[in-house]
């Protein structure tokens, strides 16, 4: 079969049983780092990017993609701005909401919470809170009854169940014969919620809108709409649309300006560890020049004799690119498919092994995510593979310029 004398000889020296031990150690040193190298790569790219996906879905599940507020958090005539907004294209949904700020007690146990009122109907629309309940249903929140959802971590401490009792104490006084009393009102544990944020399980709680209205003396407004957008990187583009056309009577936000730094700081994280990361294929690279250094110096009497017999100093920097790069191809080939096989399976391997040593490696009572997610992108995979590729190549070039230069008469003199 025709070959190219390069990739033959190149090919020859690779797998050459001849060879000096030490060399073909370091040789096959360079192949497993660059193999590891590049799966433990794929891997963790491949957790970074699941970590995010769990963070988005969680945090962008509850939390508006853009909220629409009056110039003083108090929105009048909102019914008709409500059906403004549903009228855009970008917008999949949108509901009204209060927001305070309240005392809420049980007994002598006290927790500052915000109390959202919303319509139990439309709130799907906008949060996946509804399907984030442990015990009860938003349902149960109806007009004039008064009841409350709380956050599982707000209801653990005021010592609280479904069907108890809690006190409101909204901080805004009224006079009444007696003097000066802040407004209260008891409220009845319908549901609790688990969301996985310190901000709603910790901090928040549901009522109806109208019973809300009715505490904060808000009868003919609401603090402001929210919305959720088919696409929600459009936010910022959405923000910027929705102040020119509603005017600076309202205030709108988008989650970015709130819960964008966390994603910003993730994406940092990212591209640092990918760079301390290749520092491990890097590692593996210089392995590979001092390895074919060494071969150059092994060799140096065949490329007299190659040189002697006609061959040009390209066609010997070839041969030892070849052999560098079929170090480096095989490497790469191996750890793409080790790191793919492992991204994809990093849901079943890590909880094998905390079964089997006894321990969580993210507790739940501590981490906000407790399980390793995982989503491997196509696209990390072949950027991965093709500069590894290009670097396992590039390396090989000085070694290989060095035995181009090796003169015949030189390296044959003693021999």
């Amino acid at each position: 079969m025709f070959k190219p004398l390069e990739l033959f000889i190149g090919q020859r020296y690779t797998h050459s049983r001849r060879r000096n031990r030490f060399i073909s150690f370091i040789s096959f040193a360079s192949m497993l780092g660059i193999m590891l190298g590049v799966m433990v790569l794929i891997t963790i790219l491949s957790v970074m990017n699941g970590f995010e996906k769990e963070l988005r879905d969680r945090i962008l599940g509850v939390v508006a993609h853009v909220t629409v507020s009056g110039a003083d958090n108090q929105l009048s005539n909102w019914s008709s701005t409500l059906q403004t907004l549903k009228a855009n294209p970008q917008i999949a949904g949108a509901a009204p909401y209060t927001q305070k700020q309240v005392m809420l007690i049980n007994g002598n146990r006290l927790r500052g919470v915000i109390i959202q009122g919303i319509d139990p109907a439309q709130q799907p629309e906008v949060s996946e809170v509804n399907f984030r309940l442990l015990e009860g249903s938003m349902e149960a929140l109806a007009p004039r009854e008064y009841g409350i959802v709380l956050g599982v971590e707000v209801a653990n401490n005021l010592g609280v169940g479904l069907g108890d009792k809690v006190t409101v104490i909204v901080p805004q006084v009224q006079v009444t014969p007696a003097g000066i009393m802040p407004r209260v009102r008891r409220f009845t544990v319908v549901g609790i919620h688990r969301v996985g944020m310190q901000e709603y399980d910790g901090l928040t709680a549901f009522i109806h809108l109208d019973d809300s209205q009715r505490l904060f003396r808000m009868p003919d407004s609401v603090s402001g709409i929210r919305l959720k957008l088919s696409d929600l990187f459009n936010a910022p583009t959405l923000k910027q649309s929705l102040e020119t056309q509603l005017g600076t009577e309202f205030k709108v936000r988008d989650w970015t300006e709130e819960h964008g730094s966390i994603f910003r700081a993730v994406k940092t994280e990212k591209i640092a560890m990918t760079l301390i990361l290749f520092l491990v294929v890097g590692v593996a690279l210089f392995n590979l020049v001092a390895s074919l250094m060494m071969a150059v110096n092994d060799k140096q009497a065949d490329i007299a004799i190659l040189k002697t017999l006609g061959m040009s100093p390209n066609q010997v920097m070839r041969i030892f690119m070849v052999q560098g790069s079929i170090i480096g191809i095989v490497g790469t080939i191996f750890g793409v498919m080790l790191g793919v096989l492992l991204a994809l399976n990093v849901g079943s391997i890590v909880p094998f092994i905390e079964n089997t040593f006894g321990f969580k490696i993210f507790p739940p009572n501590l981490f906000y995510i407790s399980e390793i997610p995982s989503q491997m992108y196509w696209s990390d995979v072949i950027k991965i593979a093709i500069a590894a590729l290009i670097c396992s190549v590039l390396v090989t070039i000085y070694p290989a310029r060095r035995a181009a230069k090796i003169q015949p008469a030189e390296s044959l003199r003693y021999e």
